[in-house]
Order: structure tokens, then sequence, then C-alpha cells
């Protein structure tokens, strides 16, 4: 018997066979797929959703100044991370519960960052372990994305854990001592299906029988968090820290005294702080103030080539995607994400040629200015 889909791609001729040539189609296509309230978390802001959209409007508004005759007949898109050498400044930034997406979840999309020589910041919220990630692509660059529990021997061990599995570096969430309000996740009143847990917490909350948060007891992770507790977590650890979620001046310079060893310039994907800045509108004065003493990074927004290029230019060493790594994992797994991360990596192979540049260490602020728009 011939099974006939008809989802609305075949509709108009063009199904999972269909050519994706940029991330907005793995979008189309994730969304039409997705069950609602899954595609519902996933795209989530908090409130009015404003800082989430502006992530990736405020790209629009920066304009590129290219140069010619610069033969760009040879390029290199390579960069380094905290001294390790990727393909090209853009990695994976912590998303949780891929299995929600596709049912190899997190070992799919770390088979993918292993082949594509990228980094790959796993999040403590993962549906496969850390343990599992590793066997899956034990040659894949990764750091892992942490969060402070109320009880911090919860902390602890998971940062022992993946020290010993040999992650590279612990990314510290510093920007959600409460939850943001989601609203499409109170309206769908969402969990994870039975068959799915946060893997990396398999029998430690075994006796909740309260309410849950995204896949953990609520009112598990620690609001009293403060900068003292990064020496906290230097004393635990030999691993780089990284802390994720710097949008101001003074909070990087706060950093930098306390001798972290790189910042994610991020607001979580617009689900914490509705109306925080952008990211790529934040990023520049947190690259003034460091000046070179610790290594920034982005996350948010991030579509295109160009886009990679405009953060790179404004001082980004790399950038982090989220969202369109769901939508590849949900379009082909494994094979999905390697095609978003490909399309980038042309994208902005491409875009880097045509602004001028053969190789990542040409491209500054002269490549761009701020529209009045």
């Amino acid at each position: 018997m011939n099974i006939i889909c008809l989802c609305v791609f075949c509709r108009h001729g063009r199904c999972t066979e269909m050519a994706m040539v940029c991330l907005t189609d793995f979008e189309e296509y994730a969304k039409e797929h997705l069950p609602k309230a899954t595609w519902d978390y996933y795209a989530a802001g908090a409130d009015e959703c404003c800082t989430r959209d502006d992530n990736l409007l405020a790209y629009k508004r920066i304009r590129l100044r290219p140069r010619m005759l610069r033969d760009v007949s040879v390029s290199d898109t390579r960069t380094t991370v905290l001294g390790t050498e990727i393909s090209f400044p853009v990695g994976i930034a912590p998303t949780a519960f891929h299995c929600l997406a596709w049912h190899e979840g997190e070992i799919s999309t770390a088979k993918a960052t292993e082949a594509v020589n990228t980094c790959y910041i796993t999040s403590t919220y993962s549906t496969c372990s850390v343990e599992e990630i590793v066997e899956a692509a034990p040659n894949g660059y990764r750091w892992f994305q942490l969060y402070v529990y109320r009880n911090r021997k919860v902390s602890e061990q998971i940062v022992h854990r993946v020290e010993a599995l040999g992650y590279k570096a612990l990314v510290l969430t510093v920007d959600v001592p409460y939850t943001g309000k989601r609203r499409n996740d109170l309206r769908n009143q969402f969990r994870l299906p039975p068959h799915l847990k946060v893997k990396n917490f398999d029998g430690v909350f075994e006796e909740n029988n309260g309410p849950e948060e995204y896949g953990i007891p609520a009112n598990t992770l620690d609001p009293s968090i403060s900068w003292k507790d990064i020496y906290w977590l230097q004393s635990l650890t030999r691993l780089p820290i990284v802390i994720k979620g710097i949008l101001t001046k003074e909070d990087a310079e706060l950093a930098v005294e306390h001798g972290v060893q790189g910042i994610i310039v991020s607001n979580h994907g617009g689900r914490q702080l509705d109306g925080g800045p952008a990211t790529i509108d934040a990023l520049a004065e947190i690259v003034d103030t460091v000046q070179g003493r610790i290594e920034v990074y982005l996350d948010g927004g991030v579509r295109t080539g160009s886009d990679v290029l405009k953060a790179i230019a404004v001082g980004a060493k790399c950038v982090f995607i989220g969202r369109p790594v769901v939508w590849g994992l949900a379009y082909k797994g494994e094979e999905g994400v390697r095609e978003i991360l490909q399309i980038l990596n042309d994208e902005f192979r491409l875009s880097m040629a045509l602004a001028g540049c053969r190789n990542v260490s040409e491209i500054n602020r002269n490549l761009i200015q701020f529209s009045k728009l």
C-alpha cells in the first residue's frame, strides 16, 4: 500500500526531499512536523517575546562595508576557542531536551558536531546522559553547561563527572535565578513525556512527589547564586569557566576580575527577562570593556552566515546556535544538524569572501556600520 503524506510541504511538492537552502527552511519543517507543545517549548520567549524577536531583528540593523579587489580565491574559516581549533566560528549552544525533536537526541547532535569539528556545549537538561554523549562521539570537542542548585552537592557531582569524561570547559548559566514566564508553556502545561527524563539526574530526584518544572522538581535552582560562587566553582575544578548570560559592561568587568576564561553574551534566547537588549546590540560594549583579556562569545538570533560575519566583526570570538539545531534534528537527526552547520559554514565563507575577507583574523569593526533604521 502506498502511503501518501499530506503535510503542507508535500502539498506544495517539497516534503522531506525538498531542497533545504537556508535555516528558515528547517524552521518551517520543524513547525509543521513537531507536536504543538514541543514546538511551542522550543520557540518560546518570555512574556511578549520582544527580546526573542529583537535578537533576530537587530542583525538587520547592521550594514556591511565590503572591500573589493582583495584576492579571495582562497579562504579559511578556521578559528580557535580556548586554544582549540574549530572549523568555523559557530558552535552549538546548550539547549534542552533534544529527544523531543529526534529519538536519538543529543547523541545525534554530538555526532554531527564531531563530524563538522566544532564545539558542542552540552546542556544540563539533556535527555541523553553526559556518558552516552561521550560514548557516541568520543573525539568531539565539548563544553558542559551548568546550573547551580540549592543542593550544591548535585552541582559538585556533575562537575566531577564531566571533568572525568573529558569535557573541556564549564559554562555557568547565570541568568536563571528563576525561570522566565513562557506563556505557551503555561497554557500547554508543558511536561516531558513519560518516556523521557533529564538523564544527567537519573535517580537524583527520585523521592520528589511535588510539582515539576522542566523535568526536575520545582524550586531546585539556587536563586542566591552570586559572584562569590565563581570562586566556589573554581575550587571544584581545573576546567576553564565560561559565564553565560552577561549583557552589560559592568558584569563583563566583574567576570574578568573573578578570573573566568570567557563570557557568552546571551539573553537565554529571549526566554528569561523580556525587554533586555538583543545580544548583538549588547556585544560591542562588552568586547570594548574586556579588551582581549578573556574571550567573548555570543548566542541568540544567528540565522545566516552574514549574521556570523557581523558578530565576529563586532568582536565575538565565536557564536553559538540553539533553536536551529533542534530544527535540524526534527528534519533528519544527525544528518539534519550537519546540514544546518554546513549551510552556515558555506554562507559564512561566501559572506567573508564577498566582504573582502580571506580569513577570520581579517574581520573587524571596519566591516560594519550600525543602521539608523
